[in-house]
């Protein structure tokens, strides 16, 4: 079985943007209840189909799957939640890690999260400057979550 164990940020500068080349995401949600999420996304020519469990902690089940990326632009243009997730995400790594950073458009715009995958649970790990406040636990941070409540409206 598939797991994720992710630790999330706000950031606070831009100085990451010089570290990594972003590539634009588009991504919906066939199901974004609390017990269970269905994404679709894109990434450039790619298409994939991932499931997740609730999140314990800062751990879940996860499982993804490569799908045509024309069957992926079908359903997010005609059967996901609205509004959709653009963003562009770029990857920087850090003292070892891999943290994805998330620029998020439209209803989200101003909204920028990294994101950084953990091995386990009590992995230390050392912030970058341009992290800020830790948002882990924080539901409005969830993708899914920001298609049900979008930055714009808080």
């Amino acid at each position: 079985m598939g797991k994720e164990i992710e630790r999330k940020f706000l950031v606070k500068s831009d100085a990451w943007k010089k570290l990594s080349t972003p590539t634009f995401y588009r991504q919906g949600y066939l199901s974004s209840v609390k017990e269970r999420t269905v994404r679709v996304r894109t990434v450039g020519t790619k298409g994939f189909l991932t499931i997740k469990g609730p999140t314990v902690g800062i751990t879940r089940s996860e499982f993804e799957y490569s799908i045509p990326v024309e069957d992926a632009n079908a359903m997010l243009d005609n059967l996901c939640e609205r509004p959709l997730i653009e963003k562009n995400r770029a990857v920087v790594e850090y003292k070892g890690l891999k943290w994805e950073l998330d620029e998020f458009f439209g209803d989200n715009e101003g909204l920028v999260i990294a994101e950084v995958e953990l091995s386990d649970e009590n992995v230390k790990i050392e912030i970058p400057e341009w992290i800020g406040d830790e948002v882990s636990g924080d539901p409005r941070y969830f993708n899914s979550n920001l298609t049900k409540n979008p930055f714009k409206t808080w």
